[in-house]
């Protein structure tokens, strides 16, 4: 089928062709987005939208199993409160991405801007993964109650830190793979720094191969570089911040 194209169109009207076009068909490609706005929202199973442009804040906004490829840049909060599914973002993302998700996976080849990961949790089964390539901005991991995130990064050039100030800032639950050094000051008080247990290692290799199958990276060589994983020491690291009477 042909692909809708976006360009200087409005949010509401593209994404009403969108979801007219899939009431007959499983798969859809939009050209020239220039920031639209709720591109994929609540996207079910079997459904797969590929993205060409920038994307405009909250892309797949409540993602419920289905599947996006965006081949560029998306803006603030890609993936807010998914709660399954698969995100593939050829370029950089922005701040809040993944903002209270529940399950599935994001993968970003490049860097994403500020509190990456805020909110994320898990629920037994449910447990979502973001990996990004590159680095990210401060506070990545706030307020953490589960999931996992994965930082590799690649590309970094002389100076540029890992990830900004306040990482993990009232992180609860769940862990974030860390590859090479990192500026430990910029961590929060309440993480520890620990080696991979075997059954770490393991995970890891998934997520890592998937990365690199994505976006055609080595694989071996991403796997040169140490891990270590970031978990919150206590799961109320807020604690002696309040008095009873």
């Amino acid at each position: 089928m042909k692909p809708i194209i976006a360009g200087i169109r409005g949010y509401a009207e593209v994404n009403d062709e969108i979801n007219g076009r899939f009431l007959s068909e499983n798969k859809i490609t939009v050209t020239d987005v220039n920031g639209q706005r709720y591109l994929g929202c609540a996207l079910e199973k079997g459904k797969t939208l590929e993205i060409e442009g920038t994307a405009g804040n909250d892309l797949a906004f409540c993602l419920n199993g289905g599947k996006i490829i965006l081949r560029g840049n998306g803006q603030d909060a890609v993936g807010n409160t998914m709660g399954g599914g698969e995100i593939v973002i050829h370029g950089h993302a922005g701040d809040a991405l993944g903002y209270g998700m529940r399950d599935g996976s994001i993968y970003i080849r490049d860097n994403v801007s500020c509190r990456g990961g805020i909110h994320m949790k898990e629920f037994k089964d449910m447990k979502p993964v973001l990996v990004i390539g590159s680095s990210a901005g401060s506070f990545l991991g706030e307020y953490m109650a589960g999931g996992t995130i994965v930082l590799l990064g690649l590309g970094l050039k002389r100076g540029e830190k890992l990830f900004g100030t306040h990482c993990a800032s009232g992180m609860h639950a769940g862990k974030i793979f860390v590859r090479g050094t990192f500026p430990k000051e910029n961590l929060s008080p309440n993480i520890k720094i620990t080696n991979l247990t075997q059954q770490d290692r393991k995970e890891l290799e998934e997520y890592v191969g998937k990365y690199c199958r994505y976006f055609d990276a080595d694989h071996d060589e991403i796997m040169k570089k140490p891990f270590r994983k970031l978990v919150p020491e206590t799961s109320r690291p807020y604690a002696n911040l309040y008095t009873a009477d």
